[in-house]
């Protein structure tokens, strides 16, 4: 079944919604469907969504590049069977960026029922088609009030921050583990190398952001299924910055590696670097960084215990401490938000 996609307009802007069935090869060996395949699906509907918005009045010819994705929650599991509608609306414009928001509906075609299981905050930048280094401006949306232009304003301000601070990394490199033992980082530590094609790319010669986090979904997957040697799902993803375009040609490597262990979840670091073999000899230079969370469910879809990670290293007690912060502020604002809807 092909992917059917529905337009119509609403303020601030224009949504529309991709709908498709989730097949084999979208899933695990359990009949969960991969992380990465609903993120690559969300990606789709927000490039179509932007590009058409920022070709609507600009007399240069360009198309959205995904340069951020906010934190996003797999509020439920999806199964092979299921249909997955992706709901997408443009919410606020800057000069030079797009900001999509981004609904998953799952939809149980046998009985009707649906239920939500995504959603997600997506920013865009457009560049020329004559000029991929050129940066166009954004044509402008209505909104239903000053309000809602105001708390738009200051989602893009905020995001903008968080880019500037997280723009700069550590060259990391996992090198292969030998003779580790079981719950280490080096047991379960993970890499990919995959060379960007045609298929990888949309209208330039570019990779779309929705492939990368596919391929970085695969990666954390590994990771923690090694790490426990149980069925896992992905629970959520920080946000994830684009910092480099990575261009038809390159060499991507993306690795990951357990930073830290709860009861119940598990963080796993993933970095994206990539090598412009075809232009440059520099070598390779960071292009992505996230950090994704698993859980390990059982036949009836409930959570297994998660083996507790052995630290051995200064540096990876460092990492888990980090690791060990993130959950605890993610826990306490959801708590907030459960007290704060009661």
């Amino acid at each position: 079944m092909q992917a059917v996609e529905k337009l119509h307009c609403q303020s601030p802007g224009c949504s529309i919604q991709v709908s498709r069935i989730m097949r084999p090869d979208d899933a695990n060996i359990a009949g969960n469907v991969h992380g990465g395949t609903i993120l690559k699906m969300i990606e789709e509907a927000g490039i179509i969504i932007s590009t058409r918005h920022c070709n609507r009045q600009n007399k240069e010819r360009c198309v959205a590049v995904l340069a951020r994705v906010e934190r996003t929650d797999f509020l439920s599991p999806m199964s092979i069977g299921d249909v997955a509608h992706v709901s997408a609306e443009i919410t606020y414009t800057s000069k030079h960026s797009v900001e999509v928001q981004v609904n998953v509906m799952a939809e149980n075609i046998l009985t009707g029922a649906k239920r939500l299981t995504n959603r997600a905050t997506l920013w865009y930048v457009a560049l020329s088609l004559e000029n991929v280094d050129k940066v166009v401006e954004i044509p402008s949306v209505q909104y239903a009030n000053p309000e809602q232009q105001e708390e738009g304003r200051k989602r893009y301000e905020a995001q903008k921050l968080d880019r500037i601070e997280t723009k700069q990394r550590s060259e990391d490199i996992i090198f292969p583990a030998i003779n580790v033992e079981p719950y280490t980082v080096g047991y379960s530590q993970s890499s990919l190398i995959h060379l960007v094609g045609p298929s990888d790319c949309a209208l330039h010669k570019f990779v779309q952001g929705g492939v990368t986090m596919k391929l970085m979904d695969e990666v954390a997957g590994i990771v923690a299924a090694r790490h426990c040697k149980t069925n896992i799902v992905t629970a959520s993803v920080d946000a994830i910055n684009f910092h480099q375009k990575i261009q038809k040609g390159s060499v991507m490597t993306v690795s990951g590696r357990m930073t830290f262990t709860s009861n119940k979840s598990m963080e796993i670091e993933v970095f994206v670097d990539v090598d412009h073999v075809m232009e440059s000899p520099k070598g390779k230079a960071p292009a992505v960084t996230a950090f994704f969370t698993y859980v390990s469910l059982d036949k009836e879809g409930k959570a297994l215990p998660i083996p507790m990670l052995k630290i051995e290293t200064e540096d990876e007690k460092r990492r888990f401490e980090e690791g060990r912060n993130r959950y605890l502020l993610t826990k306490a604002k959801r708590m907030a938000q459960m007290q704060k809807s009661q």
